[in-house]
C-alpha cells in the first residue's frame, strides 16, 4: 500500500486501486455550500427583524408574526433564487456544448487548431503536442468537454437545481427559526437576550462550518461570521429604536 494513504496530512489515498475507484466515481456533488449560505442568510435576516422589532418595543405577538413571515417569504425567495441560478448554470453548459458540437461539425480543422494552441500554451510541443491533439479530438464528447473548460472556463454542471434550492430553504428555515424560539416559548423580558446568545451560537457554528472552503482556522471563520451577523442585528435594533422615537409608536 502507498505510504501516503496512511498519512493523516493527505486528504485521500494514493493507492493505485483507490485512485482508479475515485476517478471512476467522478467529482462528488455537494450541497454544503447551499446549506451554509441559506443558514447564514436565514439567521441574519430573521434575527435582524427580531432585533429591529424589539428595538421598537413592540409586542411578542408582532415579533412572532413578522419573524415567521420573513422566515417563509425570504426562505422561499432565496431558495427560488438559488434554484434559478443553478438551473441557469446547467442551461448555459448545455448551450456551450451545443455551440461546440456545431463548431466541430462545421469547422473541425479550426477546432483542432484551437486544441493545438490550448495544449501548446500548456507547454506541449513537437510529437507530444500532436499526440495530445489526436487523443483529445479522437472522441467528440471529450473534445467538447475540453473546449468548454479551456475556452469558456465553465466547469461541468452536475448539481440539481431542485436539491440546491431545497438545501437553501431548509437551512434558511432551521437557522432562521432560532431567533424566534425564545419569544415562542415565552422567555419574557429575557427573550431578546436569549435570542442574541442562541443566534450568536448559530452564527459561530455556521462560520466554523464555512472554514471548510478556506485556509482560515475554524474558530477564525466562526468569529468572522459571528461578528458580521451580530453587526447586522445590532444595526437593525438601533434602527428600530430610532424609528420608535421618531414615529412615536
Amino acid at each position: 500500500m502507498d505510504s501516503s494513504s496512511r498519512d493523516p496530512e493527505i486528504a485521500h489515498s494514493h493507492d493505485p486501486q483507490d485512485i482508479a475507484e475515485r476517478l471512476k466515481k467522478g467529482p462528488q456533488v455537494t450541497y454544503l455550500r447551499d446549506w451554509v449560505l441559506g443558514g447564514i442568510d436565514g439567521a441574519v435576516t430573521t434575527f435582524a427583524v427580531v432585533a429591529g422589532v424589539s428595538g421598537a418595543e413592540l409586542s411578542t405577538k408582532i415579533i412572532l408574526i413578522l419573524g415567521a413571515a420573513n422566515l417563509l417569504a425570504d426562505g422561499f425567495s432565496m431558495a427560488a433564487g438559488n434554484y434559478s441560478g443553478v438551473k441557469a448554470e446547467r442551461d448555459d453548459y448545455r448551450r456551450l456544448r451545443e455551440t461546440e458540437l456545431r463548431h466541430i461539425a462545421l469547422s473541425p480543422e479550426g477546432e483542432r487548431e484551437e486544441i493545438r494552441q490550448i495544449f501548446a500554451a500548456k507547454g506541449f510541443e513537437g510529437e507530444d503536442l500532436k499526440r495530445a491533439v489526436d487523443i483529445v479530438t479522437k472522441h467528440e464528447e471529450r473534445w467538447v468537454e475540453v473546449m468548454i473548460e479551456e475556452e469558456y472556463g465553465a466547469p461541468k454542471a452536475n448539481k440539481s437545481p431542485f436539491a440546491a434550492g431545497a438545501a437553501t430553504f431548509a437551512a434558511f428555515v432551521i437557522c432562521g427559526a432560532v431567533p424566534l424560539l425564545p419569544f415562542l416559548f415565552g422567555a419574557g423580558a429575557s427573550a431578546l437576550l436569549s435570542a442574541i446568545i442562541m443566534t450568536g451560537a448559530v452564527f459561530f457554528g455556521i462560520g466554523a462550518l464555512k472554514s471548510k472552503w478556506s485556509t482560515a482556522p475554524w474558530w477564525s471563520s466562526g468569529l468572522e461570521t459571528f461578528l458580521i451577523g451580530m453587526t447586522a442585528a445590532g444595526a437593525a435594533y438601533v434602527t428600530g429604536a430610532l424609528l420608535k422615537q421618531w414615529v412615536g409608536v
